[in-house]
């Protein structure tokens, strides 16, 4: 089993303990493993949480907003991600940074895997 079907498995199967500090975590895209993986936090701290987002398909995530900043990197496939007004389509590779409060939504075009920092301490 590959690395990447190892984690994609774990993760449907059983609840993932956050990474400790200094421990090397790996957010390569999971290919294939995509299908079979689900979303999961990696670090939940006192002022930092670092989630790996996984959807499907036409799965869409309703309009929110986070009280401290946040980042969201495409790791794999292709999001169109809302702020307020604005559509923005993230492809593997894309960044964006949100303001905090900045309302926004995302619906999946074709299977994705974002990484999202949150900031949970407003600074």
């Amino acid at each position: 089993m590959t690395g990447a079907a190892r984690a994609a498995h774990q993760e449907t199967t059983m609840a993932l303990p956050h990474a400790q500090s200094s421990e090397v975590v790996s957010v390569r895209p999971l290919g294939q493993c995509l299908t079979e993986a689900t979303t999961f936090a990696i670090i939940k701290a006192q002022q930092l949480e670092v989630i790996r987002v996984v959807l499907p398909a036409g799965k869409a995530l309703r309009q929110h907003d986070t009280p401290g900043e946040i980042t969201v990197q495409c790791i794999e496939g292709e999001v169109e991600f809302s702020v307020g007004p604005t559509a923005h389509m993230l492809r593997a590779c894309d960044f964006l940074h949100l303001a905090p409060r900045a309302p926004h939504a995302l619906r999946a075009i074709r299977d994705a895997s974002l990484l999202v920092t949150i900031c949970l301490a407003p600074g």
